[in-house]
């Protein structure tokens, strides 16, 4: 079997079995085989750790005010509320700046006596880019503001801060993106990744530094408080899952309890955009935050403007939650369309052998570059920047890979940037447009160096090898005690050798998958690897192969395939189906990965 050549080729890393001397080794009968290797994988091996794990019980201190700042900044809060001030929530146009937003300004007109003095401020993403603007600022004191927070924003706006206390502006920064050289100063700095901060999560979300932020100032005004803290929850959930923050800590513990309330339905316009996107209430799983609420919230920002969603989390009756449901539903259809059309152009414009892959031009828009720079990322496994060019200035989005952190690239190049900021493998930035070919060249050979002499080739990280017939509902059940799973805590991923394929035809649009029914030839004792549950009579297992359509007609009858188990439901049924990441001829025993 030859692999078309449109499909890339992964490296499989199976991970090392657990040590004979591991406490894991000794837990017996307490854990399911394959779910002690996994957790082997992910660091926990104390029964302490691993308990605390699986019953999402967070050890560690979840006090705000270990974040430095926090006092002063609730302290500043907690006056202007008291003596009426204006206060300005001031976010970001994706759905982490999106849902800290409307966290944030409901929480804090819960302990108001008159709503209108909190008022929630996003940028334009086209017409004002990315975070504080000196001209906002301005505008914002004209009409009143006493206080401006910045949520998910502000850590790199050192100039902007000195402009607010210019004219008379308390600047509050929450912000969770890697620091700058020097820290604006503001009135407080709230983010867990300042070396002077306590708190021991330095991996939250912007929403979820949001949240600590009402924490603490509920707390300092607790004669003011009316609504339960839960009520918040949904919208830490939704923020963080979307915004890819690694589900472990105590992120992991706020997502399940997001989740919980998420399920519940508590916000109309939630109930309407789980409607419209075919979601089941009861059923919502950081899944279903990541590949549906996620990017519909997201697509505001991308193509209108994030008060668009904004609206719909705030709404507070049934109309006005469908209209814009409805609306955040069409704009992530027009989303999907911009995306694959700007994409197959960039594919015309990139040269696949540099070492960074830069393009840029007007027809790329704003909103949609980090979903192109991601896809070419994701096809060519190199760094990748988009770029829209304006009439004087261009703004570019990146995304990277495991080998290259795009944001330390990035201050390299600083000088010939307006502003940057971002994290180990997404950033963002803008430019004058006379500082571009410099750019290019500049951080191509920054590219060029770190990258020398590695291979680069994507890998999938196996966590357990097993025969076919030990997939079962007992190991789904066992495998859910993993959730909420996305990053650094992600769906386990199995690897099957010696698999029968019984049949397979392409489906979808233009036939780009390829459905499988495949069973285990190996039951017999022929199979290789760690066997985790006795043989049983072959049966047939439904698997899909997404966008590997292609494969159809070369496929040999014995694969060895990588695979995360899911649960298919369709029409009332439930049933276990393989979702193949990748799959090859099987080998003979001993061969090589």
């Amino acid at each position: 079997m030859k692999r078309p050549e449109s499909l890339r080729e992964y490296r499989w890393r199976v991970a090392p079995e657990i040590p004979a001397d591991s406490p894991l080794r000794s837990a017996g009968d307490a854990f399911h085989p394959v779910l002690r290797q996994i957790l082997y994988n992910r660091g926990l091996a104390q029964p302490a750790q691993i308990q605390s794990f699986l019953s999402n019980h967070y050890l560690l201190s979840r006090d705000p005010y270990q974040l430095a700042d926090m006092d002063r900044a609730a302290a500043r809060i907690a006056r202007a509320v008291r003596e009426g001030e204006m206060i300005v929530v001031y976010g970001d146009f994706d759905a982490d700046g999106v849902t800290a937003t409307v966290l944030l300004t409901e929480a804090l007109r819960d302990l108001c006596d008159d709503h209108r003095q909190i008022v929630p401020y996003i940028p334009d993403r086209v017409d004002e880019g990315y975070g504080l603007n000196l001209e906002a600022l301005t505008t914002l004191r004209g009409r009143g503001a006493a206080v401006v927070i910045s949520v998910d924003c502000g850590i790199r706006s050192p100039i902007e801060a000195a402009h607010a206390r210019a004219i008379g502006l308390d600047l509050i920064i929450t912000d969770h993106h890697s620091l700058g050289p020097e820290l604006p100063l503001a009135a407080a700095v709230i983010n867990p990744k300042r070396p002077d901060s306590a708190y021991p999560e330095r991996m939250l979300a912007g929403v979820g530094i949001a949240f600590k932020v009402a924490q603490a100032v509920r707390a300092a005004l607790p004669d003011r408080v009316h609504s339960d803290e839960s009520n918040l929850l949904d919208l830490v959930a939704i923020g963080t899952v979307a915004d890819l923050a690694p589900l472990v800590g105590e992120n992991r513990k706020l997502v399940a309890e997001g989740l919980v309330v998420l399920n519940e339905v508590r916000r109309p316009g939630l109930a309407a955009l789980m409607n419209v996107s075919g979601l089941q209430p009861k059923q919502i799983t950081a899944e279903s935050i990541g590949f549906t609420l996620g990017p519909r919230i997201n697509a505001a920002g991308r193509l209108a403007h994030a008060y668009d969603a904004a609206k719909l989390l705030i709404a507070n009756n049934s109309l006005t939650a469908q209209t814009q449901a409805k609306l955040l539903d069409e704009l992530n259809r027009k989303r999907q369309s911009l995306t694959r059309q700007l994409s197959a152009r960039a594919e015309q414009l990139v040269d696949p052998a540099a070492p960074i892959l830069i393009v840029g031009g007007p027809e790329f828009q704003s909103g949609i570059v980090g979903l192109v720079a991601s896809r070419l990322s994701e096809n060519y496994y190199r760094p990748a920047i988009i770029m829209e060019h304006g009439p004087e200035e261009s703004r570019g989005s990146c995304r990277s890979i495991d080998e290259f952190h795009i944001t330390e690239a990035l201050d390299e190049v600083a000088d010939l940037l307006v502003r940057h900021g971002g994290h180990a493998r997404a950033a963002g930035f803008t430019i004058r447009n006379e500082h571009l070919p410099e750019f290019v060249a500049r951080l191509t050979q920054i590219a060029c160096d770190r990258l020398a002499g590695q291979e680069l080739r994507p890998a999938l990280t196996i966590d357990a090898e097993l025969p076919l017939s030990a997939v079962d509902w007992a190991l789904q059940g066992t495998l859910e005690q993993l959730e909420p799973t996305g990053e650094e805590n992600p769906v386990p991923r199995l690897l099957s050798r010696g698999v029968e394929v019984v049949s397979h035809k392409t489906v979808g649009a233009e036939g780009s998958h390829l459905q499988l029914f495949l069973t285990d030839a190996r039951q017999n004792g022929a199979a290789s690897g760690r066997r985790y549950a006795a043989p049983r009579p072959a049966q047939a297992y439904p698997a899909i192969a997404f966008r590997q359509g292609e494969w159809a007609g070369t496929l040999p009858q014995y694969l060895d395939v990588v695979y995360k188990v899911n649960v298919n439901q369709w029409q009332g049924n439930r049933n276990l189906q393989l979702v193949i990441e990748d799959m090859r001829p099987t080998q003979e025993e001993g061969s090589s990965l």
